[in-house]
C-alpha cells in the first residue's frame, strides 16, 4: 500500500509541477499584452477592448491553475503564529488533518457550486459582453472545475505525503538505538 502510495504521489508531483512550470510563463504573456496595452493607448492613443480581456483571461489562468503549484511547494499563504515553532511531526498532523477538515470540503464545494454555472455558460457558448472582446468566455469559466479538482488531487496527495511522513517518524521511534563506535 505504500509503495502504491509513493508512486501515486511521485507521479502527481510530477504532473502539478510540469503545470506549474508551464503556467509560469503566462506571467511574461501577461507582461508583455499589458505593456502594450498601455503603449497603444498613451502613446497611440487606441486601445483593444480584446487585449484588454486578454489580461484578464491571462490572469484567471496563472492564478487558478497556479493555485495547485504553490500548494504543492508549500508556498501558500498560512497564518504562521505557531506552525514555525511545532516539531515536524505535529506540522504533519496539521498538514493532514487541515487538508482532510478544510482544503477536500472546499474543493468538493467548489466543484459542486460551479457545476451548473459552467453547464450554463457551455449550453449557450457563452462570449464576451462587450462588442470586439473575447469569445470563450465558457472555456474562461471552466477553469473554475479544472482548478478544483486539481487542487483536490493535490489535497489528497499532500494527505498521503504527511500519512507516509508520521508513520516513518513512528516507526523510527519504535527502532532501537545503536550506539557507534570502533573496535
Amino acid at each position: 500500500m505504500d509503495k502504491l502510495l509513493q508512486t501515486y504521489l511521485g507521479l502527481h508531483q510530477t504532473l502539478q509541477d510540469k503545470i506549474g512550470r508551464f503556467i509560469a510563463w503566462g506571467v511574461l504573456s501577461l507582461v508583455i499584452i499589458t505593456a502594450l496595452v498601455v503603449v497603444l493607448r498613451y502613446g497611440f492613443d487606441t486601445g483593444s477592448i480584446a487585449m484588454q480581456q486578454a489580461i484578464t483571461y491571462n490572469h484567471a489562468i496563472l492564478f487558478m491553475l497556479g493555485i495547485t503549484y504553490t500548494y504543492l511547494h508549500d508556498e501558500h499563504v498560512r497564518v504562521d503564529v505557531f506552525y514555525s515553532r511545532y516539531s515536524a511531526e505535529r506540522k504533519h498532523w496539521i498538514n493532514l488533518i487541515g487538508s482532510l477538515l478544510f482544503t477536500i470540503p472546499m474543493t468538493l464545494f467548489i466543484l459542486w457550486s460551479s457545476w451548473e454555472y459552467v453547464s450554463n455558460s457551455w449550453a449557450i457558448s457563452e462570449g464576451s459582453a462587450e462588442s470586439g472582446g473575447i469569445g470563450y468566455v465558457y472555456l474562461l469559466k471552466t477553469l473554475i472545475p479544472i482548478m478544483a479538482s486539481l487542487l483536490l488531487l493535490q489535497a489528497l496527495a499532500i494527505i498521503g505525503k504527511n500519512w507516509l511522513a508520521i508513520r516513518e517518524h513512528r516507526n523510527d521511534d519504535d527502532k532501537p538505538v545503536t550506539q557507534g563506535g570502533k573496535l
